[in-house]
């Protein structure tokens, strides 16, 4: 038997007439008529090739296939009624799924920790996969269901796909503390006169410090492109090398950092997710807790200069 064949309304019926013995009133509970019924056991027999029941004084009795079946079909039948139940509200408490999340490793660093600490207290058997995934594969990804979250710049156009905007960062030029250039002020030369470590998920392509600078009609000599900003710093900390890098990611590597001799648009970041998706419990349930942690991120790091402040962001 090909069950893909199989119309999964007929199991409804099936279940119907075996609890009632009765098509007429097989029909009422499943609310089609009685001639419906009768199309949908003549289906169902065609499909086992078996009467499944036997019309009698008594009613409709079932044969021994129908007896044999009725129980794992009303405990599917039971399990897709659960599942379509649970699509519609999620309990952080009870439920046991698994989100997917591209971001890079910076995004990692500042939302994962946070977000792990309050998972373990409101949703512990809630796991997170976390891994990046290439920019022009994310829109088809997130349609697909094999993404659920995407964290990234604001570059995604794609009408289908919903985003909401996390944070905003400028950018800064870092530097280990004793580097011999750690007290003055960044000019145009000195910069260009560095030697520049270029943080990117991509082979190959300009960064936003690069156009910026394009446009002044000069450039800067990359000597190292990395995808990874953790290894990047501790190349940093070893040489005189510089990388331009988001304020927030210096801060909190305690690098000394310098504004930037160029005018380059702050970095903002966004969270994305399917329209399809939009109206789901758990997807929204699980955005809520990111859009939260993450305003709290940015107000805790506003008052890093306040001593007093001791608020956490669990």
């Amino acid at each position: 038997m090909n069950l893909s064949k199989v119309d999964l309304n007929l199991f409804i019926v099936f279940d119907a007439i075996y609890t009632e013995a009765n098509l007429t009133r097989a029909g009422q509970i499943v609310g089609i008529t009685q001639p419906a019924v009768s199309n949908a056991l003549s289906r169902l027999r065609e499909t086992f090739n078996d009467p499944l029941f036997v019309r009698t004084a008594q009613g409709m009795v079932p044969t021994p296939m129908a007896q044999n079946i009725i129980g794992p079909v009303r405990n599917a039948l039971s399990l897709l009624r659960v599942s379509v139940q649970e699509s519609r509200i999620f309990n952080p408490q009870q439920a046991n799924k698994t989100f997917r999340i591209s971001m890079t490793d910076l995004t990692e660093a500042v939302i994962l920790p946070p977000l792990f600490q309050r998972l373990r207290r409101l949703a512990p058997a809630v796991m997170i996969e976390s891994f990046l995934c290439k920019r022009r594969e994310t829109t088809k990804e997130l349609a697909a269901g094999r993404l659920d979250f995407a964290v990234d710049a604001p570059l995604n156009t794609d009408p289908q796909v919903r985003h909401v905007k996390l944070m905003q960062d400028r950018f800064v030029c870092a530097l280990r503390q004793g580097h011999p250039l750690a007290q003055s002020k960044l000019t145009l030369d000195s910069y260009l006169g560095m030697t520049h470590i270029h943080i990117s998920s991509r082979r190959n392509g300009l960064g936003y410090v690069d156009l910026a600078l394009g446009k002044m009609g000069v450039q800067r000599k990359i000597a190292l492109r990395s995808q990874h900003y953790l290894m990047a710093s501790q190349v940093l900390q070893q040489t005189d090398m510089v990388m331009t890098v988001p304020e927030r990611f210096a801060r909190r590597h305690q690098l000394r950092h310098l504004p930037l001799p160029v005018e380059v648009a702050p970095l903002e970041t966004h969270l994305y997710w399917h329209e399809s998706t939009d109206q789901d419990p758990a997807n929204r349930w699980m955005r809520e807790q990111i859009i939260e942690l993450s305003e709290r991120v940015v107000a805790e790091e506003e008052k890093a200069l306040d001593p007093t402040s001791n608020a956490s962001i669990a």
